[in-house]
């Protein structure tokens, strides 16, 4: 398990992230939903090390570092491949690195997206690196599995069927925490949301206590972030006035 304890992150005069406390246990699908700059990125490079904070931040009781880091994978629209080398080579280095690299899961997920293995990535679609992305991390052998955005320059298609192949291949113990926008469009594959508004956590929901309070996933992310349905016709307004 993941735990976090008053964690904080500030950048020069701007707070980053306030006081977050968390537990992420092995075996869920965790969207993780914000407006832009809420914290969601911010909250992801702590957990892996990439920014120092305050607070405390274990895995199974430990700090994360090069000795458990292996456990955790990233996919980011910043891209950590290497640009200037083959998909093939890439699964090469990765079984090298990676003792618990499944093989069968990247050329399954290779296949599925189309994505060319002889091909320099750097001569990849925005699409396809982001797609590759996602399928390097997937494969690593993580138990606990980071997607920042992940699907950006992919079509809707591409997406849903992602997330129907995502839910079928993960084992019981697996951990995907999901940051996107997409809130409905992931709402039926998660098992948990979370919500993040200025840095702090607002809320901790589990999907199926979502479901019996009779509402969907946006209608209550809409409450908990005071969203003004009026706003639309009062800017229409303004402009036609």
């Amino acid at each position: 398990m993941i735990t976090l304890k008053n964690v904080s992150k500030q950048y020069k005069n701007k707070v980053a992230l306030s006081d977050c406390s968390l537990q992420i246990p092995p075996g869920q699908i965790i969207g993780l939903f914000g407006a832009n700059g809420a914290g969601k990125t911010t909250l992801m490079k702590c957990i892996l090390g990439f920014l120092t904070h305050e607070g405390e931040i274990t895995l199974d009781g430990k700090k994360i570092d090069a000795a458990n880091i292996s456990r955790l994978s990233f996919a980011t629209g910043d891209h950590s491949f290497f640009p200037s080398i083959t998909a093939d080579d890439h699964k090469w280095f990765y079984k090298m690195q990676f003792p618990k690299f499944n093989e069968k899961r990247y050329d399954a997920l290779m296949e599925f997206f189309e994505l060319p293995s002889k091909k320099k990535i750097s001569e990849f679609s925005l699409g396809q690196q982001n797609q590759f992305e996602v399928v390097l991390a997937i494969s690593q052998g993580a138990d606990y599995i980071f997607m920042d955005e992940p699907f950006a320059g992919n079509d809707v298609f591409n997406r849903e069927d992602f997330y129907e192949v995502l839910v079928r291949v993960l084992d019981e113990n697996e951990t995907v925490i999901i940051s996107t926008h997409l809130i409905e469009e992931i709402a039926d594959y998660i098992d948990r949301a979370i919500l993040i508004r200025k840095g702090q956590i607002i809320d901790d929901l589990l999907v199926r206590d979502i479901e019996a309070s009779g509402k969907t996933l946006i209608e209550i992310v809409k409450e908990k972030y005071n969203y003004r349905a009026d706003r639309i016709q009062k800017a229409v307004d303004q402009m036609k006035e």
